[in-house]
């Protein structure tokens, strides 16, 4: 008893040239395109559902583009700011472009910053040093300031307790005033 090999797409017995793939066996010019249903000839193919792909089909209807250039993607991908993106692609928005593949960086209005250049572009500043001001900041006369930077103006020491005065917008100690 012999052990005959079907086509899947025609269910004939294969007496010559045979494919196998996808666990299937096929006539030559039945192993085809699931979409544009030509003969598949190359040694690669993509699957997409189950069922063989060509490669020209696979990037026109299955392969996604990348945000940054359009596209499409065929290796690894970065998922960020609900879009794809090729890993050299997802980069800084800010001044340094610097690739974020790995690193953490900060949303703001739909796009990507490092670090550096968000503190740069959007924190606020001390209004002592003009310096981003990146953790707590005390805000008194209108102004965010650093700790560090809320100064007398008279001593230059700084100001840690509740109360001081105001000469010219600027904080006076209570030992200074007294």
């Amino acid at each position: 008893m012999s052990s005959e090999s079907i086509c899947h797409k025609c269910n004939e017995v294969i007496t010559h040239r045979i494919i196998t793939a996808l666990g299937k066996t096929w006539h030559p010019e039945h192993f085809a395109c699931k979409d544009c249903q030509l003969p598949i000839e190359e040694a690669t193919f993509n699957i997409h559902e189950g069922e063989p792909v060509c490669s020209k089909c696979f990037l026109k209807n299955y392969s996604g583009k990348c945000h940054g250039c359009k596209q499409p993607i065929l290796e690894r991908t970065i998922k960020a700011l609900g879009q794809t993106w090729h890993e050299q692609c997802f980069c800084c928005d800010g001044p340094c472009r610097k690739p974020l593949v790995g690193s953490s960086f900060y949303e703001r209005e739909g796009k990507a910053y490092c670090k550096n250049d968000f503190e740069q572009l959007f924190a606020a500043r001390c209004a002592g040093c003009t310096k981003p001001i990146t953790e707590n900041a005390i805000v008194a006369l209108d102004a965010k300031w650093h700790r560090e930077c809320f100064k007398c103006k008279k001593c230059a020491n700084p100001i840690t307790a509740a109360t001081f005065t105001v000469e010219e917008n600027k904080p006076v100690c209570t030992e200074c005033t007294a």
